[in-house]
């Protein structure tokens, strides 16, 4: 199976553990009394010329005032560069089945999920995973699977930044070590095994596992009234 790193594997180069190597990029920027959000993924191969583009395009397109052009140039240049600075740099490997959390709201849909998924199979798609868990939960609103798939590329995003500190700690310590976090061929045992059976190759996930039954997929239709409050209490968190 793809997803499942040799024994013998401990290291390869720093990238995202999906099929594409894209950077989630999220923007939250405010410029006199005009706020402005957004995420979305950037292929960092792209060349810079392109983040300007995207930015004048992007404040003419929803008529934002012109300081948001060099605001959201800026934004998205630094978290490309944080990207980059792990290129080239080792990453961890080896059994690494990881929890993947989902609490957010979109527009009205309010999710909560949990489930494993398989960080050595980089031929996941987490934007098919977030179109047949919309179509499964009967999710209608077309903001909901890009939302639900940004917010996996993000915490895969963290897991792999841990895992170039993992590698970097079991290079120094000179004991090939790995981190506690991390299931090993040795605890991990049959377990590990069993897993591989229900991992596809286009999103290695399970949800079922005698600890995780509990966590079975929430999805809530909020009115206009509970999604009003929620924003004010955003709000009032923000200030």
């Amino acid at each position: 199976m793809k997803g499942f790193a040799s024994a013998s594997s401990k290291t390869l180069k720093f990238r995202m553990p999906t099929a594409d190597n894209l950077v989630p990029i999220r923007l939250d920027l405010e410029i006199d009394g005009h706020r402005f959000k957004d995420t979305f993924t950037w292929n960092p191969s792209d060349p810079d010329s392109e983040v300007v583009v995207f930015a004048k395009r992007t404040a003419k397109d929803l008529k934002l005032p012109p300081a948001f052009v060099m605001q959201i140039a800026q934004s998205i240049q630094t978290q490309l560069a944080e990207f980059r600075s792990y290129e080239g740099q080792d990453m961890f490997t080896g059994e690494k089945i990881l929890p993947i959390k989902l609490d957010l709201r979109v527009n009205h849909t309010l999710i909560k999920d949990q489930f494993l998924w398989d960080l050595n199979n980089f031929d996941s798609d987490p934007e098919d995973f977030a179109k047949t868990f919309c179509k499964d939960m009967d999710i209608e609103d077309p903001e909901v699977g890009p939302a639900v798939a940004f917010a996996i590329r993000e915490q895969l995003y963290e897991i792999a930044i841990q895992s170039v500190a993992t590698a970097r700690e079991s290079r120094l310590s000179k004991k090939g070590r790995r981190s506690a976090e991390y299931p090993t061929a040795s605890k991990a045992g049959g377990a590990a095994l069993d897993l591989m059976k229900l991992f596809s190759n286009k999103y290695s996930v399970v949800r079922k596992r005698k600890e995780w039954d509990l966590y079975e997929p929430i999805v809530d239709l909020l009115s206009n009234e509970e999604v009003d409050a929620l924003e004010a209490r955003e709000e009032r968190n923000l200030r």
